[in-house]
């Protein structure tokens, strides 16, 4: 992830797009970036899906993350989607699991300057200026925002208690059965 602590730009010459959410999203954005980037910049697609978004350029670059299952085919697809050099690439982090390791990925290893999509279409980028929104973001992911922070962070509290509780049931449950197995024994 460059540019993380500079509001500065390159010239938008080619996109990364990173589907790491449900089809219909990729297709919703697409007339967003073409508003905000300009109608004649490439776009391309790390997916894990088959085919291509409806709308996107049939020449686009499409990386399946499918076919790079292995560790050195890993690598291997860093090392293309650097060698292309992307200025700015888009991430869409939606309320869906999808690619997630794929995009985290992607995000510390090239070099671009990342914009975050949500499933309502808004976006941001990702620079020091915006840790505000960066950091309420990743409140709501995590459930520790609004009246859900309260349950969650009780839930993790109570969390080691109720596996204590359960392992000195098991333990007396079975220590019983052994002892009353025992005394049967010897009668």
């Amino acid at each position: 992830m460059r540019y993380f602590f500079t509001r500065r730009e390159l010239p938008h010459t080619r996109l990364l797009l990173i589907e790491s959410g449900s089809r219909r999203l990729a297709e919703s954005v697409l007339p967003h970036l073409h508003r905000a980037f300009g109608p004649d910049i490439a776009i391309d697609v790390v997916t894990c899906y088959a085919g291509l978004p409806t709308g996107y350029n049939p020449d686009a670059l499409v990386y399946r993350v499918t076919d790079y299952g292995s560790k050195e085919r890993r690598r291997e697809l860093i090392q293309l989607l650097r060698k292309r050099q992307y200025t700015t690439a888009c991430m869409i982090c939606s309320a869906e699991s999808i690619m997630t390791k794929w995009k985290w990925l992607i995000a510390l290893n090239v070099p671009a300057k990342f914009l975050i999509l949500n499933e309502n279409g808004d976006f941001f980028w990702v620079h020091r200026e915006n840790l505000a929104a960066i950091r309420s973001f990743i409140l709501v992911r995590a459930g520790l925002s609004g009246a859900g922070a309260i349950r969650t962070i009780g839930r993790l509290l109570i969390f080691p208690f109720s596996v204590l509780f359960l392992l000195l049931y098991a333990f007396a449950a079975h220590s019983g059965r052994i002892l009353r197995s025992a005394g049967h024994s010897r009668s």
